[in-house]
C-alpha cells in the first residue's frame, strides 16, 4: 500500500514523499515501515505503543489510532504531524 510521509519525517525514508508497505494491520505496516526505514516507527509510536500525540494517521479519510485497526493492500495511509508552538 502506498504511504504518504510528511515533510518532517522525510529524512527517515531517504526524502521519499510517498513509500510502500505491506501489514494487514496498521501496526503491522508501521513495522514494516521500519524494517525499510529503521527508526522511523519511534518517531510515530511512543513507548506504550500508541500513536504519539502530535502524530495523526488516516486510512483513506478516516482518522486512526489503534494499530490492531485493519488495513487493505489498496487502501493509502497519511501521516501527519500537528503543528504546535506560539
Amino acid at each position: 500500500m502506498k504511504v504518504f510521509i510528511p515533510d518532517p519525517l522525510r529524512s527517515y525514508t531517504r526524502e521519499a514523499t510517498v513509500v510502500r508497505a505491506e501489514g494487514g494491520t496498521l501496526g503491522q505496516v508501521l513495522l514494516d515501515l521500519d524494517r525499510s526505514f529503521p527508526g522511523f516507527r519511534f518517531r510515530i509510536i511512543d513507548e506504550q505503543d500508541s500513536v504519539r500525540e502530535h502524530i495523526k494517521i488516516f486510512v483513506g479519510s478516516d482518522q486512526i489510532r489503534n494499530l490492531s485497526s485493519p488495513v487493505q493492500p489498496s487502501d493509502e495511509v497519511q501521516i501527519l504531524c500537528a503543528l504546535s508552538g506560539g
